[in-house]
């Protein structure tokens, strides 16, 4: 892609480190069509390197893909976004690794733009992360827990270690694992995770745990649910 010479711009770049609303951040992200990711985070300008690793970041964002892809095809009334621009706030415009939303058709909290961006909370967000010190756990987590998304999964490659956060009286708690190694969404029945087989990247076990969660009784009761409000 070309990109506009700087004596021709009429419209500030975006610079890491900006603090600007939301409005202003999309009339200069969408000045510069050149840019692949940026992100509004409580206010700052996060500007995404171009480049991304396989095995810390875009390998993990694959299986992760793969698993809310088999549980979405599964579940009528429940949409897969992968880097969806996501206007939270005035302050927070992010574009998540992964969204699960209930489709507003079928009741959920997020609806879509005219101009097809997601607005509010979606359900479900997912980040991959190095580690611990990455923004995924500070500022965005703030962000998401503030404005309602209901469940938020972190994975920090680096550290081998998946979290998984539920949204209880307006904080964020930890959803262990039960005793078969397995964290069990509360707010997508059936949306299984084998959280030990995919840190050893045991993908085949991690499908067949979520094919398992996918025959249950709640995810049945689930999407008997889902149907009923989209009629």
């Amino acid at each position: 892609m070309v990109k506009t010479p700087l004596k021709y711009r009429t419209i500030p770049l975006l610079e890491n480190g900006d603090k600007l609303n939301r409005y202003e951040f999309e009339r200069r992200y969408n000045a510069m069509p050149e840019l692949r990711k940026a992100e509004l985070i409580e206010g700052i300008v996060y500007i995404m390197p171009a480049a991304v690793r396989f095995r810390t970041h875009s390998q993990p964002h694959g299986w992760m893909v793969a698993w809310l892809g088999i549980y979405e095809a599964a579940t009528p009334g429940v949409a897969l976004g992968i880097e969806p621009t996501v206007r939270l706030d005035l302050d927070n415009e992010p574009q998540p690794d992964a969204v699960l939303i209930i489709t507003p058709e079928a009741g959920g909290q997020a609806r879509l733009s005219e101009d097809d961006y997601i607005e509010g909370a979606p359900e479900l967000v997912v980040e991959i992360a190095a580690s611990s010190v990455a923004i995924d756990l500070h500022g965005k987590k703030q962000a998401y827990r503030r404005n309602g998304v209901k469940e938020y999964i972190v994975w920090q490659v680096l550290e081998q270690k998946v979290t998984w956060f539920y949204l209880e009286q307006g904080e964020y708690l930890e959803l262990a694992a039960d005793s078969d190694g397995i964290v069990r969404s509360r707010v997508f029945p059936g949306l299984w995770l084998a959280v030990n087989d995919l840190l050893a990247g045991n993908m085949q076990q991690v499908l067949m745990v979520l094919q398992t969660g996918l025959q249950s009784n709640e995810h049945r009761a689930f999407v008997e649910k889902l149907a009923l409000v989209g009629d």
